[in-house]
């Protein structure tokens, strides 16, 4: 698939040239800082080195003493409280934060997880049904409820009270619970918008610490957790955001929770053994980054909410014992594997059903729908559909007698206002920008169709419709060094609004010894051209398709290409290979473009 290279401005050069100066780096460091609003020595000092006190007082949320003075009430009075949370990675270790915290300081409490086939998303009433059965006065909900107007409602009919700490946008109008905690609230003055709904399970956490006097200290044991949520939501590393991050990757690395340690035994992450905290910095050989959440831990934590229940990924969360630990990661591992086949198998069947489409070429979006599809993997399936037809996709299953959804953007299109413009047609929907879901009667399903291809049709960009490459910097070869890299890693942890730099680096030829590796990969050596640099490696998995465009017919290079020399253009992230204990820089290639 062709994609657009797309280079981001670069900062007032003055800007650029007095911090480099204030800070002794090269202008590109300088640079790549401006582009992420870094301008002044004393907000580099608050990027490169987080600190607790870049946290804000929780008491700036909108309504935290309203939750605060409940919860206190509910412990002093020995009221049973129910925390209940989504069961995705956000919602699981939101539940497992809070949980461990209010048990921790003498709450009489239990969790409780919907589950996703008979109840769906979000306050069930089911799950009212469970509190108020089960004599549960208050009910904590995190990462859910900003829409549950309707159940708030049933719920105060049970004599069950609500606190609702969400992160999703809300409507109009809010629930009328004891206290809603959202910093995307309208009223809400809370300086940064962006937690996670495990961010906005912690901030509570951490209100009440401080009306207890606690010692911040024993709320760092809770910021793996975090950590977690941050890189599986997809939200800004940015702000508290990246503070939080970067505590908790600290944690996960240097002495991660049971749970934690007993589910990546099933990845590709390797401890280190022995293990020996006072002869090593980290319990693992490499150190764990977002990335590793993203793709490693995330995937399997999910895994038990998309196949079985979310409640096993809470118990795995808070497990007290490695033994305990180890049984229930062996069973969500072998969730997560059975997760694989049935995301692969729908995800062929959907692609099928676009690909025999006879309009499907005049269409700006993607809605495909079979009954019997596996209501937890369809959001998966949605994003597999995007990498192959890059439009925004939707797609359907049937639970219940109800048509439900899961729906996936492309850069650019903001999912959310679409959904909500064709509202009229739908049960209930919520979710971000970019990842939505929503549900529907089925005599409703070709209404919304049309009416959300038609918004599409008329809101969308032609460049919405071409995947991009935003590139931070055109830099040469000759700039790419161990110092330049050492400064660079210090911009972790990353992740959206913060990723990773790409650079693009113009006019280079091939040593001839650039080839094609399994099948589908190129392994390059590069030099550019009139340029005094040394020859550099890079790795360009799945795109052995480009060879042609870097293949070189002269037996040896020259500095100065010859007119039989293929001359192209690379677009690469920076990273450090090892090979035979030897450590080098090498680029990881994202895509290959002719000069």
């Amino acid at each position: 698939m062709e994609k657009r290279w797309i280079i981001q401005k670069k900062g007032a050069e003055s800007v650029v040239k007095n911090l480099a100066q204030e800070l002794d780096v090269c202008e590109n460091i300088a640079h790549l800082l401006v582009q992420r609003d870094i301008t002044t020595f004393e907000q580099a000092r608050a990027f490169f080195r987080p600190d607790y006190s870049h946290l804000h007082d929780p008491f700036l949320m909108k309504d935290m003493d309203k939750a605060v003075s409940r919860i206190q009430l509910a412990i002093l009075h020995k009221e049973k409280i129910l925390v209940y949370g989504d069961y995705d990675v956000d919602g699981t270790t939101a539940v497992a934060l809070l949980y461990s915290f209010l048990k921790k300081i003498g709450a009489d409490l239990d969790f409780y997880i919907p589950d996703r086939y008979s109840e769906g998303y979000g306050i069930s009433e089911k799950g009212i049904d469970f509190a108020a059965e089960n004599n549960f006065k208050l009910v904590i909900a995190l990462d859910c409820g900003i829409k549950a107007i309707d159940k708030i409602e049933y719920a105060k009919s049970k004599n069950v009270e609500f606190i609702i700490g969400d992160h999703h946008r809300p409507g109009d109008t809010l629930p009328e619970a004891v206290a809603v905690l959202d910093a995307k609230r309208l009223d809400c003055n809370y300086p940064y918008k962006e937690l996670s709904g495990c961010g906005v399970a912690f901030k509570l956490a951490q209100a009440i610490s401080q009306v207890r006097q606690l010692p911040f200290k024993q709320l760092e044991e809770y910021l793996d957790l975090v950590a977690i949520s941050i890189a599986s939501d997809i939200v800004p590393l940015t702000g508290e955001n990246r503070t939080l991050a970067f505590f908790g990757l600290q944690k996960i690395n240097k002495t991660p929770r049971k749970g934690i340690e007993a589910i990546l035994k099933y990845t590709s992450v390797k401890k280190l053994r022995p293990r020996n905290l006072n002869q090593a910095d980290e319990v693992f050989e490499k150190s764990l980054g977002i990335s590793d959440l993203v793709f490693q831990l995330g995937p399997r934590i999910n895994a038990a909410g998309r196949i079985e229940s979310g409640k096993d990924s809470v118990r795995l969360l808070i497990s007290k014992t490695q033994e305990e630990a180890d049984v229930i990661a062996n069973q969500i591992n072998d969730l997560n594997t059975e997760r694989r086949t049935l995301d692969s198998k729908i995800t062929e069947e959907a692609l099928e059903i676009i690909k025999q489409d006879p309009e499907r070429e005049n269409k700006r979006a993607n809605i495909v729908f079979k009954a019997d599809w596996s209501k937890g993997v369809i959001g998966i399936v949605a994003s597999r559909i995007i990498e192959v037809y890059y439009k925004p996709t939707i797609v359907f299953t049937k639970s219940n007698g109800i048509l439900t959804a899961s729906c996936r953007s492309v850069y650019g299109f903001d999912l959310y206002d679409a959904i909500e413009s064709c509202s009229a047609h739908l049960e209930h929907f919520g979710g971000h920008t970019y990842a939505a879901g929503l549900s529907l009667k089925q005599e409703n399903f070709d209404a919304f169709c049309h009416c959300f291809e038609t918004y599409v049709q008329n809101n969308i960009t032609e460049a919405s419709l071409v995947p991009q490459i935003t590139i931070d910097l055109e830099i040469g070869l000759s700039d790419l060094n161990q110092k330049f890299y050492r400064i660079l890693k210090q911009f972790a942890p990353f992740g959206p609004y913060n990723m990773l730099p790409v650079f693009q680096t113009n006019e280079l030829i091939d040593t001839s010894k650039s080839r094609i590796v399994g099948e589908k990969h190129i392994k390059l050596e590069v030099i550019q051209k009139n340029a005094s640099s040394y020859p550099f490696s890079g790795i360009a998995f799945q795109q052995s398709d480009k060879f042609h465009l870097i293949k070189s017919d002269s037996k040896y290079y020259t500095q100065k290409a010859s007119e039989n020399q293929a001359v192209f253009n690379l677009c690469y992230t920076l990273e450090e290979n090892e090979w035979n204990n030897v450590k080098s820089l090498q680029l990881n290639v994202k895509d290959i473009k002719a000069f």
